[in-house]
This record gives C-alpha cells, sequence and structure tokens, in this order.
C-alpha cells in the first residue's frame, strides 16, 4: 500500500493545497484542494472518500470531485463513491453545501437512484474494510466533531490525526499500535499559542507533551503548517528534545506502508 500526499497546508497560497491523501488509487482520506491535482482519470478511480470533519479546507473537493467525475463513472457503471464520515459531518455536508444553493445535492444526482455520491456513517473505533485494507476510525479533539484515521499495513500504522488539540484518548489507543508513520498537525507557532488552545489546534510546545506519550521512535510528519509560516513552525518543532524522527509532510510526497 502506498499513500500519495495531495495536500498538507492549513490554508492555500500558491504551491499550497489543503488535506488531501491518496491511500493506493482508489480511496481519498480528507478531500481539501489538493485533490485539484489529480487528473480526471484519477479522480474517477476514486470510490471512497473518509473525511476527518466538515471544516472546509477538509471537505471542499466532495462536491467538485462528484460534479467532475459524474458523466464517467456513469457511462462506466460505475457504482456511487462512498463518503465515510461521523453522522455530524455528513449532515453538515448535505445542510450547508450540498443543499441545492450552495451546490447541488449530488447524493440524489443524476438520480434518486443512482447517485454520485453515497453517505455513510462511522463511529470512533470502528474498522473500516475496503478492498483488505482495514482503516480504524480515531478520536479527535477538535472545535467540531472530528476524527483521525489509521490504516494498517505490513509494516505498521500509518496515523493521520485530523485537526486536533490535545488528545489523551488517541495516545491511549497509539500504545496498543506499532506506529510506522505518524501525521500529527502543528497548525500555528508558539506565539500563537492562545490561538491554538481556543482553535483546537496544536503548535509545538504542545506538539512536544502530546508526542511524549508515543512510545519508541516514530517517523512523524507535521501537517497543517499555515502558508509562509514552515519555517519558523519547523525551527520550533526541530528544538523539541524527543527520540522521533520528525520532517515537515510535503505535497507529493509518497509514503510506502508494504
Amino acid at each position: 500500500m502506498k499513500i500519495r500526499v495531495l495536500g498538507c497546508s492549513g490554508a492555500i497560497a500558491a504551491g499550497c493545497r489543503t488535506t488531501a491523501f491518496l491511500l493506493d488509487h482508489d480511496i481519498l482520506i480528507d478531500a481539501g484542494s489538493g485533490v485539484g491535482d489529480l487528473s480526471l482519470d484519477e479522480m474517477v478511480a476514486v470510490d471512497h472518500i473518509l473525511l476527518s470533519h466538515s471544516h472546509l479546507d477538509h471537505v471542499l473537493a466532495v462536491p467538485l470531485l462528484a460534479d467532475s467525475v459524474m458523466r464517467r463513472r456513469a457511462q462506466q457503471g460505475r457504482p456511487p463513491v462512498q463518503v465515510y464520515a461521523l453522522p455530524q459531518t455528513l449532515a453538515a455536508l448535505r445542510t450547508h453545501v450540498l443543499n441545492g444553493v450552495i451546490w447541488p445535492d449530488f447524493t440524489r444526482l443524476p438520480s434518486k437512484e443512482h447517485p454520485v455520491l453515497e453517505f455513510l456513517p462511522v463511529s470512533i473505533g470502528q474498522v473500516v474494510e475496503i478492498g483488505g485494507r482495514r482503516i480504524e476510525v480515531l478520536s479527535a479533539e477538535h472545535t467540531v466533531p472530528a476524527v483521525g484515521y489509521a490504516v494498517e499495513g505490513r509494516s505498521g500504522w500509518w496515523v493521520y490525526t485530523g485537526d486536533t488539540g490535545p488528545n489523551p484518548t488517541l495516545w491511549a489507543r497509539l500504545a496498543d499500535m506499532s506506529v510506522a508513520h505518524l501525521v500529527i498537525e502543528t497548525a500555528f507557532g508558539d506565539e500563537e499559542h492562545l490561538l491554538a488552545r481556543v482553535s483546537r489546534h496544536l503548535c509545538p510546545a504542545v506538539l512536544g507533551k502530546e508526542l511524549k506519550q508515543l512510545d519508541g521512535s516514530v517517523n512523524v510528519h507535521i501537517t497543517h503548517i499555515k502558508p509562509g509560516e514552515q519555517a519558523a513552525v519547523m525551527s520550533e518543532v526541530r528544538a523539541l528534545v524527543q527520540p522521533h524522527r520528525i520532517h515537515a509532510l510535503e505535497a507529493g510526497q509518497e509514503l510506502s506502508l508494504d
């Protein structure tokens, strides 16, 4: 299994794409603006989307992808794209995005019998099995209902925290996993620690406290840094005293779980 980073920024600017990961060729984990870098053929091949939460930078490609692939998938006789998320996230998409005002409801188009999108609710602790791949839904602590995801591979688990502040429940679960890659957000520098706290994001100082709960020496990939802030944030992250191998996640990067 391979995971390709399509977007890993907390906002947009030239060269920055918001959060999206492509697992193999057919599963998206989050659907930020990074999905727009896929070709149309690559988008048509996506059969499953797992969303961490309802914020725009993580879901904006869902309605646009649906419109882009509708005709091609219908011509090929493909089933609906299955969208997995917490019930609250699916309700937010239906109410605030796919509402006929912001965008058409592609869970009913081109027809109720053959829609482009199918919504499937998940819960924390659930394991979703897709084509032999096991994906566990993890807890997250954010300003809206949110989750992370863990993908099981032969070399260990790829863990994506989603947007989260301090989260003891996550570390308790990871203690029982062999974590190969941890993708964790650090949205703000330490000078904005108050903003990080109120928005339930991490800053480097708090990240350091969180990582102390992770045993061993793990490949840690920092994501969701705001455009223009990467150098400053990563300088503070690298100053942390901890045993892990920490790097800034980059769009286009590919991680193997074989």
